[in-house]
């Protein structure tokens, strides 16, 4: 796959444009000396690239990726964390949780392509995303009990959201390991793919989505989001809201258009 462009953020985060693949930005975790363990300066330069992603009105899709071939991130920089003091590490909580909820709130739809190790905090990054391909490599988990602190790159939160509270509770209390199989039938990833595959499959989907509306694109997904934990009553509500910013949008009728005139559509993206 040819690389038409590349932005890098920091030393560790690059964010790459693909021939064919207009619409589609992969966001790769690139500190491959380190398996993508997330110090300060890395979690800084994920929550920029964030930025920059989400206020690009020509990304419909990102694609989180890791250029470490047996991993794709191992959580927080422990050596770096064991330098810390109290106050280092008061100071630098606001950039972790930067990192996180800037892949949490990007305004696209978001693909997580895990290989290897994703724990802890890696795991919680490819949580923070919309749907999660993993090859038969991989292994999850969120240990962080087992050093003392709790997942907090939005672990506890995100996870029961997937599996239900007390499948959540086990994984974060035994802070165990989970192999890829296993991780496919509890629901810790979404699609399982041959060892090696991740990426190609992952930004297959990504191009596949990206052929549809970005205004339609964007709205289901701040509908999905917000309408999580709501009753139906009020989940119903956010769904109008999102009908409503999109129902006389330029998108809209392009679609209707292109449908009836039996054509692909060319997505004014308003």
């Amino acid at each position: 796959m040819t690389v038409t462009s590349e932005q890098r953020f920091g030393e560790f985060v690059v964010v790459r444009r693909h021939e064919g693949q207009d619409h589609v930005a992969e966001l790769v975790l690139d500190r491959p000396k380190a398996m993508n363990a997330v110090s300060t300066d890395m979690a800084r330069s994920i929550a920029a690239a964030c930025d920059a992603l989400g206020a690009d009105r020509d990304v419909r899709a990102t694609v989180l990726t890791s250029s470490h071939e047996r991993a794709f991130c191992v959580g927080a920089d422990l050596k770096e964390r064991n330098s810390f003091s109290d106050a280092d590490l008061v100071r630098q909580r606001p950039t972790a949780r930067a990192a996180y909820t800037g892949v949490l709130e990007l305004p696209m739809p978001v693909i997580a392509a895990v290989h290897g190790f994703a724990l802890g905090g890696g795991f919680e990054l490819a949580l923070a995303c919309d749907v999660i391909v993993a090859d038969a490599t991989a292994v999850v988990g969120l240990p962080e009990v087992s050093v003392g602190v709790i997942p907090g790159g939005g672990g506890t939160q995100l996870l029961p959201r997937r599996v239900g509270a007390a499948r959540a509770a086990e994984l974060v209390f035994s802070a165990r390991r989970v192999e890829a199989a296993e991780a496919r039938e509890l629901g810790l990833v979404d699609e399982l793919v041959e060892a090696g595959r991740d990426r190609e499959e992952a930004l297959a989907l990504g191009a596949r989505i990206a052929a549809n509306s970005p205004v339609g694109l964007r709205a289901a997904k701040k509908a999905l989001r917000l309408g999580q934990g709501l009753d139906l009553r009020a989940g119903l509500e956010v769904e109008d809201a999102a009908w409503r910013s999109v129902a006389f949008s330029g998108d809209r009728a392009e679609g209707v258009a292109a449908f009836n005139e039996k054509r692909r559509p060319e997505w004014p993206g308003e």
